[in-house]
C-alpha cells in the first residue's frame, strides 16, 4: 500500500503520462515529409508516408543498438540515411531533425496533467524521468519541475535503477523516499521498484498488470485518482 507520509520527492514519466506521445509525432513526421518535399525532393518522394518514416527509423534501431536509447540520435540518423539512399545532400539532415524536433514539443496534454501537476509540486520536489526526447521547457511546463532527466542527461535509461537512483539525487532524497509515477508497467513500475522507490502504475486503459514481479504500490485510471491517493493518504 501506498503511505505517502513516507514520500519526500516525486518522480514523473512523461510520454503517454502527461499527454498521448504518437499524434504528437505523427504530426512532427507529417511537417518532416513536406519539408523534405521543398529542400530534398527525392527523398521526400522515397519515403512517402509517415509510415515510410517510421520504418527507417526502426530500420536504423536495428543497425545502431548504440543508439537505441537515444531517440534525438535515431531519428537524426535515420533522416540522414533517408537523404543519402536518395542520393541528396546528408547536411540537411540538421535542420530536418531541428524542424521535427520542434513540432515534436507539440502535445497535447490530458486533461488531467495541469491540475496534477499543480497539486504535486505544491507538495513535492517534481522531477522528469523519461526516455523519451520531450523537452518540458519548451513544451512550457518547465516550471513545475525541479528537473528534467533522459537518455542524453544522464546515460542510463529506465528501467535501469541508475536512472532513478540520479533522480532521487537531482530531488536530494533517498530512493526510499521518492514516488514514481508512470503508464510502462516495465520501465516505470517495476524499475522504480527495483530503486528502491515507491511506485504507482497509471494505467489509463484499464488493462491487467502485465509486468512479472512484484506489484507496485498502487494502481490508478487518471492522475485525478493519483492526487486524491496521495491527499487521503496525507
Amino acid at each position: 500500500m501506498l503511505d505517502s507520509r513516507h514520500i519526500r520527492a516525486v518522480t514523473l514519466d512523461l510520454d503517454d503520462t502527461l499527454w498521448p506521445v504518437w499524434p504528437a509525432i505523427a504530426r512532427a513526421e507529417a511537417v518532416l515529409l513536406e519539408w523534405l518535399a521543398t529542400h530534398a525532393p527525392r527523398t521526400a518522394a522515397m519515403l512517402g508516408t509517415t509510415e515510410a518514416v517510421r520504418a527507417i527509423r526502426l530500420q536504423v534501431e536495428r543497425e545502431r543498438p548504440d543508439l537505441r536509447h537515444d531517440l534525438s540520435g535515431l531519428r537524426r540518423e535515420s533522416i540522414r540515411q533517408a537523404l543519402g539512399q536518395a542520393g541528396e545532400d546528408t547536411a540537411l539532415a540538421e535542420p530536418a531533425f531541428d524542424l521535427f524536433f520542434a513540432h515534436r514539443q507539440k502535445v497535447d496534454l490530458y486533461d488531467d496533467a495541469l491540475p496534477a501537476l499543480e497539486f504535486l509540486s505544491a507538495r513535492w520536489p517534481v522531477i522528469a524521468v523519461s526516455n523519451g526526447n520531450a523537452n518540458v521547457h519548451t513544451i512550457g511546463l518547465g516550471r513545475y519541475f525541479q528537473a528534467s532527466l533522459n537518455v542524453g542527461s544522464t546515460g542510463f535509461a529506465k528501467p535501469d535503477v541508475r536512472m532513478f537512483h540520479a533522480a532521487a539525487q537531482a530531488a536530494g532524497v533517498a530512493p526510499e523516499q521518492v514516488l514514481h509515477v508512470g503508464d510502462d508497467a516495465h520501465l516505470d513500475a517495476v524499475g522504480a521498484l527495483g530503486a528502491g522507490m515507491h511506485a504507482v502504475w497509471l494505467n489509463r486503459k484499464g488493462v491487467d498488470w502485465p509486468a512479472q514481479g512484484p506489484a507496485p504500490h498502487a494502481t490508478v485510471d487518471s492522475l485525478h485518482s493519483l492526487c486524491r491517493l496521495l491527499e487521503q493518504g496525507s
